[in-house]
């Protein structure tokens, strides 16, 4: 009997409808760069956010650019972020000349706000914060920090939509925050993402930076919508057949251009691809609103599957703060991470071989991608410890829709005989 290969990362969101939708798009390119679409998505993200300035970009880094414009940033500033984190935050910063200024995560795998104290100079302009794999940073306390240091606040929900603090949704804490739709987000329109305030000034500003963008080329919009037709018809097949075809076959794909990479290789040496920034075009916003239609169906099975994992994995594997969550927080568990005694790598390695894909990119590096060039990223090795650690640690488990509990019963049995 073949078995079913099982991904965290690979298109995880991909479902029937999504799939058709793609397939129906890619015969109407009149659809591709404007339409209803983009006021569809916009109007219902906008009452769900209960936000007064939305903007949709092709990326969430193109959404970051707009931000940190919006903000005056300029060069020399400095902008705390936390490590272990993706090139795509900081490539933003760097464009623009500021300074990453590197704080450590704490148990939550987020922002430790001790560490972001002793921290700040007077250089220092914002502070950006992540909800790492959806899971709420420790918003009430790094708030005060940037009150009583007059930064301003910049919420990376990247992974975190629908994820709540309190009783409110992440996002809707900050001067501003931004999304992304990536293939393999909360919701995923293979790339996209928006920036949203609620302050007057910023929004102003963030529509200024949107109006002087044009629309990605037809072409990368060919792309995106290729996208989940042939990862479905042709990638996943052959690595039902053998791991090995099956990455053959997707980077055939890449190399003859009909699929583009999630990160680019200028990326990984502290550029930005000449794709960012632009305006989210009409097809990717179709594809966006019928995932975002299934969001709370989404999250609320990736919780039960997290609660799964909580209640058969052997107790060693499971975070502390994931036994306990606080009744203060609401994530949404993009991602399931477990804590490995020895180096990660060699038990995904072990995985591959039962068709469990657990590598994802956020192992082995405090930036990811791990092949990225961490010295261009202008981080210094030693200076977030627990960081450094965790990422040499680190396995994600995956809660998407396309897992189902039979396939996290075997992930688990998988687990606890290693």
């Amino acid at each position: 009997m073949i078995k079913k290969p099982i991904f965290v990362a690979l298109s995880p969101n991909t479902q029937k409808d999504d799939i058709f939708l793609a397939s129906k798009l890619l015969f109407q390119p009149w659809k591709w760069k404007r339409g209803k679409g983009l006021v569809f998505l916009e109007k219902e993200l906008k009452k769900y956010l209960k936000t007064k300035y939305i903007f949709l970009f092709n990326s969430g880094r193109s959404a970051l650019m707009a931000i940190l414009d919006a903000l005056n940033i300029k060069k020399g500033d400095e902008i705390l972020v936390q490590a272990f984190t993706c090139n795509a935050l900081i490539n933003p910063i760097l464009k623009i000349k500021a300074k990453p200024v590197f704080v450590d995560i704490d148990e939550t795998l987020n922002l430790d706000p001790k560490d972001l104290k002793k921290k700040i100079t007077p250089h220092s302009k914002a502070v950006i914060i992540q909800h790492t794999f959806g899971y709420p940073a420790k918003i009430k306390e790094i708030l005060k920090i940037t009150k009583e240091y007059n930064l301003s606040l910049i919420e990376d929900c990247a992974h975190s939509l629908g994820a709540k603090y309190e009783g409110r949704l992440c996002g809707t804490f900050g001067k501003a925050s931004f999304f992304s739709f990536g293939r393999d987000k909360v919701i995923s329109s293979v790339f996209g993402g928006i920036a949203i305030t609620n302050d007057d000034r910023v929004g102003e500003n963030l529509k200024n930076f949107y109006q002087k963008l044009n629309f990605p080329s037809f072409f990368w919009i060919f792309q995106q919508l290729l996208h989940p037709i042939l990862i479905n018809i042709f990638v996943f097949p052959a690595f039902c057949v053998h791991p090995f075809l099956g990455k053959i076959f997707l980077k055939f794909f890449q190399k003859i251009s009909l699929l583009s990479k999630a990160v680019f290789d200028i990326e990984k040496k502290g550029g930005v691809a000449k794709y960012f920034p632009k305006k989210m075009p009409n097809a990717l916003a179709i594809l966006a609103l019928n995932q975002f239609k299934k969001l709370e169906k989404f999250n609320y099975h990736r919780k039960k599957i997290s609660q799964f994992y909580t209640e058969n994995l052997k107790e060693k594997f499971i975070f502390p703060f994931l036994k306990k969550i606080k009744n203060n927080l609401s994530p949404i568990y993009m991602r399931f991470p477990i804590f490995i005694s020895k180096n990660s790598s060699k038990i995904i390695k072990k995985a591959e071989k039962e068709k469990i894909f657990l590598k994802d990119g956020w192992q082995g590096s405090v930036i990811l991608p791990p092949d990225t060039k961490t010295e261009k990223m202008r981080y210094i090795f030693g200076s977030c410890p627990f960081a450094e650690k965790i990422s040499k640690k680190i396995i994600n488990l995956p809660t998407s829709p396309r897992i189902s509990e039979r396939d996290a019963k075997r992930i688990v049995n998988f687990l606890n005989e290693i």
